[in-house]
């Protein structure tokens, strides 16, 4: 290859939108000032890295970024997003409802919320179900979780979902689509069961669940399970049986 030629800048418009979806966006937005042709290309990448240039950081320090990428981004589906952050106000609360909701309208596969709480504070999404007909993979953690929002019955292509660190504040996790279910390092401060309902469930890791323990109906598919009960695998959850 002779000196000078832009070996990356020559790749098809696909592939370079697929390469920026590993950047955090506001690395990806900067790439719009290497040449002409890369002006726009971050406008229709088919992921969305929302965390810090070094990693997660306040929300304070995401929301003007966001507040123009969500005007400026064409409306090209997503295969997946990240939205990764530690400090948050009580203001901050709707705007990371908003990307989320961003993140389904725009027709996410894989979507991740992710909290890195300091100070034992879930961050809590509001109550709404999870409305998407491509939504396939879901990762939330460090989050508090209320409402109807863990109904999956608007989600039929749901198959994985991942819940860790958090607070589950739900009478019920439903989904007729879901295969693997996994809970780590989460709590429940309802005096009730929360009732897992997923009939076609593959896999099962139930893993130091605080509180009462929940209630598993029938899963006639599932082939592995792997339970632990209260916090840090200790027996000292509120219910065993």
């Amino acid at each position: 290859m002779p000196p000078g030629i832009d070996c990356i800048g020559a790749l098809p418009e696909g592939i370079l939108h697929h390469i920026l979806s590993f950047l955090p966006a506001q690395e990806a937005v900067r790439t719009c000032v290497l040449a002409q042709r890369w002006r726009h290309l971050w406008k229709c990448t088919t992921g969305l890295r929302i965390v810090g240039n070094k990693g997660p950081v306040s929300v304070q320090l995401l929301r003007k970024f966001m507040d123009h990428l969500l005007i400026l981004r064409e409306r090209t589906d997503l295969d997946t997003v990240g939205i990764e952050f530690r400090k948050f106000r009580e203001d901050d609360v709707p705007f990371v409802n908003l990307w989320i909701r961003f993140a389904l309208q725009s027709k996410v596969r894989a979507l991740t919320v992710c909290h890195y709480d300091d100070c034992n504070q879930p961050f809590n999404l509001d109550g709404l179900p999870f409305v998407s007909p491509c939504l396939r993979t879901l990762v939330l953690s460090g989050v508090g979780l209320q409402g109807a929002l863990l109904d999956f019955s608007s989600c039929p292509a749901l198959e994985d979902l991942t819940i860790g660190f958090s607070v589950i504040n739900v009478g019920k996790i439903s989904s007729l689509s879901l295969k693997c279910l996994s809970i780590f390092r989460c709590r429940s401060y309802l005096d009730d069961r929360v009732r897992v309902s997923a009939p076609c469930l593959v896999s099962l890791k139930l893993l130091g669940f605080s509180g009462v323990t929940p209630l598993l109906e029938s899963m006639p598919l599932l082939e592995t399970a792997f339970l632990t009960l209260g916090a840090h695998g200790h027996l000292t959850s509120q219910d065993i049986c």
